[in-house]
Parts: structure tokens; sequence; C-alpha cells
């Protein structure tokens, strides 16, 4: 059985919700590999909206289960509000439907502290327009081997150990930015409550999942925010703190790479972006207005306006080669209607040199002009279409120059926020 990945190809935002929900109905297992509850998810199902952040995608879908790999960092007190607020929407969510990674690092209130103190201490044009959830700094611990996990929950002994750890780090930081030190031991009141409200959740998730692949079934994994902001391959240094491309899957929940079957990139028919970074087919004018009104490019954390701009196929068929896309899906498609001629960035000009890809440096990143092909629109209507019938002449002559620009095929189209409109052209999941 196939096993499939599902990466945001762009700066996130793309539509990966729906997209998820739509290949969980065949899945029986959907994964969550990287990423905080900083990212959004909105899904609609029969008209009723779902937004989640933490939870993965399929925990709205009956009889499934929904993992949280080791990949992610997990803020306890959300993930409770997450799974309550869930419930009380008439969702079913138990240990028996939703497992959590016991190595899996947790998002404390001084990394969301400490997030927020570095962005307020930032200089002009050195933010980064982060969440100030805490992600960034709770990665920053994994990493310097100083973070408090899920499996630390269950021994007091060793919970206080790795408090005390993390204090020595963050202790100093905290005085460098004038906040006062952090209560040590209400910190470890806090841990104490949370963890009989986490720790039945708390599985070998690396076992479960080798064991069900074993057995035949299929499993989904999902990311959050978008191969853009790649922690190695993103506009660096304007990027989340993981990795986001396919190739975290396998990492983010004990798998091996083998264990990967398919890759479906999410690729929105226009570009939007949000927070701060380079962003070459921004556009600031009625055309940029409109796009965003019709997309309601608005973040499903944040509520802030997103910045929309023309699609950027040098930049898609980039981040293709680095998350090894083996098809994608195109949403959005609808937004487009109505517009007399379209615009396809289709490579840069930098110094005077013509590049097919977006450079690493983020200096140059910031100086490249976008090289435009133009095409003509299409005045009638692509909302709800679920088959290239459907689809006026033009729209299909974008989609098929998209498909050429980014050296990858659409595998699926999708043409409003339910999920019933979308056109499949090659099943992911196929055997």
């Amino acid at each position: 059985m196939a096993n499939v990945v599902v990466v945001g190809a762009q700066w996130g935002d793309e539509g990966k919700g729906k997209l998820v929900d739509w290949l969980s109905e065949r899945a029986d297992v959907i994964c969550r590999f990287q990423g905080g509850h900083n990212a959004g998810h909105t899904l609609v199902i029969d008209g009723k909206v779902y937004k989640l952040n933490a939870l993965p995608s399929g925990v709205v879908r009956g009889g499934k289960l929904s993992v949280i790999g080791n990949g992610v960092v997990l803020d306890p007190w959300h993930m409770v509000q997450e799974i309550a607020k869930i419930q009380a929407e008439g969702v079913e969510i138990s240990p028996q439907t939703l497992m959590i990674a016991e190595n899996t690092p947790l998002i404390l209130p001084i990394h969301g502290e400490l997030d927020r103190a570095r962005e307020e201490a930032a200089s002009s044009g050195t933010k980064i327009g982060t969440t100030g959830r805490g992600i960034g700094p709770a990665y920053e611990d994994k990493v310097g081997r100083r973070a408090v996990r899920v499996a630390d929950l269950a021994d007091e002994e060793t919970l206080i150990a790795r408090v005390d750890r993390a204090l020595q780090h963050h202790d100093p930081l905290r005085r460098g930015l004038g906040i006062v030190p952090v209560d040590r031991d209400a910190l470890i009141e806090q841990l104490k409550q949370i963890a009989p409200q986490i720790l039945p959740y708390a599985a070998p998730v690396w076992k479960v999942l080798n064991e069900k692949r074993k057995a035949g079934k299929r499993i989904l994994f999902e990311g959050a925010q978008g191969a853009l902001l790649d922690i190695d391959f993103g506009t660096y240094p304007f990027v989340t703190s993981s990795n986001v491309i396919a190739g975290q899957a396998a990492t983010g929940v004990g798998m091996g790479p083998g264990s990967i079957d398919y890759v479906l990139g999410i690729v929105k028919a226009y570009t939007t972006r949000v927070g701060e970074g380079p962003f070459p087919t921004e556009l600031f004018d009625e055309d940029g207005n409109r796009l965003g009104t019709r997309g309601h490019e608005f973040g499903t954390v944040t509520g802030r306006k997103r910045r929309c701009g023309w699609f950027d196929a040098a930049l898609v068929r980039q981040t293709c080669a680095t998350s090894g896309v083996n098809g994608i899906a195109l949403t959005k498609l609808d937004v487009l209607d109505g517009f007399e001629t379209l615009k396809i960035c289709v490579g840069y000009e930098l110094d005077g040199a013509r590049l097919d890809y977006l450079p690493m440096a983020a200096e140059a990143q910031a100086r490249c002009v976008p090289i435009y092909e133009e095409m003509e629109g299409w005045s009638d209507s692509t909302e709800g279409a679920r088959s290239w019938a459907d689809l006026p002449a033009n729209a299909i002559k974008y989609v098929r120059r998209v498909e050429e620009l980014i050296e990858c095929p659409v595998a699926l189209l999708s043409t409003s926020p339910e999920r019933e409109d979308t056109i499949l052209v090659t099943d992911p999941f196929a055997d």
C-alpha cells in the first residue's frame, strides 16, 4: 500500500488541510511530522468549519489513528485546550484515536516569553515575523539537549532535572533581555498538573507506525507551513525553525525513507506569504488586493493579512526538487476567475544575469527581479468544478503551463474549499 507525504510547496497556507482531509478518507493513519501550533489547518466538511493548530487533520475523520510525531514541538496546555475545543464540536478524541510520540519536545511558557521578547527587541529589518508562540526557542532547546519531552512528564525526578538544565540556559538569556528569572517551582508544578492530561496519549510512535506499515496500512504524513519556510532550504532567516521538506516526514515520526511512496506538493494557483522576508512576485496594486480579497487571505492562527502575488513557477520548481515531489495539488484556481491577464514568474534577473532559481543568500534574494510570462485569463467561473470539462479553456491552458514550468504534473485540482470540489488526475494512494 502507498504511503503519502503532503507538503506545502510555497510559503504555507496553500490549502493543505482540505487536501489532507480529502486523502485521509482512504488512509488508516494520519501523522504530523514537524512544526508546532503556529500552523493553522482549516477544514470545511459538510459546511462545518474546523480550525486546527496542533492536531493532525485526520482527527475529524472517524475510525482513523492520528499521530503527533517527534519532529513536532508540542505545547501541552494548548493541546489540552484544542482537544477540548474539537471534542465540543462533536469530534471523538481519545488515546485510541490520538497518539503523541514519547520523544516529542514540549513548548514551555518560557519559550513563548523568550520568543516575544526577542522579536520586540529586534532592530528594524531583523524581525522574523514569528507568531510568538515559542516554536523557535523550543526547537533550540531540542538541539541544545535541554528540552523537556513528553516521556519526562512520567517521572518527577527526571522532570525536575530537565527543567533545571533548561533554566541554566534561559535565566541568563532573560536577564540580558530584561525579563525576570523563571519561577522554577511554579513551572515544575504547572508541568506536574498538565502531565496526567497528556500522558494517556503518549506512545512509542516509531514502533506503532512500523507495525502499521508491515501490516499494509496506508499512512498519510502531513507537515505544517511550506517548503519555502524550511530551516535549510527556505528564505533564511525568514523561515520556521524546523525542516518542512518531505524528507523530514521519515525522521519526524521514526520511520526509514523507504516508507515514503509518494510526495504530494500543495501549490496555490497564485502566491501568498505571511510575515517578513523576500517575496519576488509580491503585488502592491489592485491585482494584489483582489487576490487577497477573493482568496480570503488572512492567517488561520494570527488573523494577519497575507501578502499576495503572482504564481512563481521558479520557486515551485525549486521546492518540487528539494522535496522530491511526484505530483502537485493545485488549489484556489477559482480565485483567478475574471482576471483579463495573468502573470507567471519564470525566473529572475539579478545584476544583469538571468536565474532560473532563487539564490540562497538573503541579500541576493531581496534584489531578484521577477521575469514574467503573461497569459490570457478567463471570465467564466471555475468554482466548484469537478471535471476538466467544467473548466474554461484558458484555465486548462494555465494549469498545463504551470505543469510545464515547474516540471511536475498536476495530480489534483481544487476549485473551492469544499473537499468534493476536486478534480482527481492521479491517485497518490494508488498501489
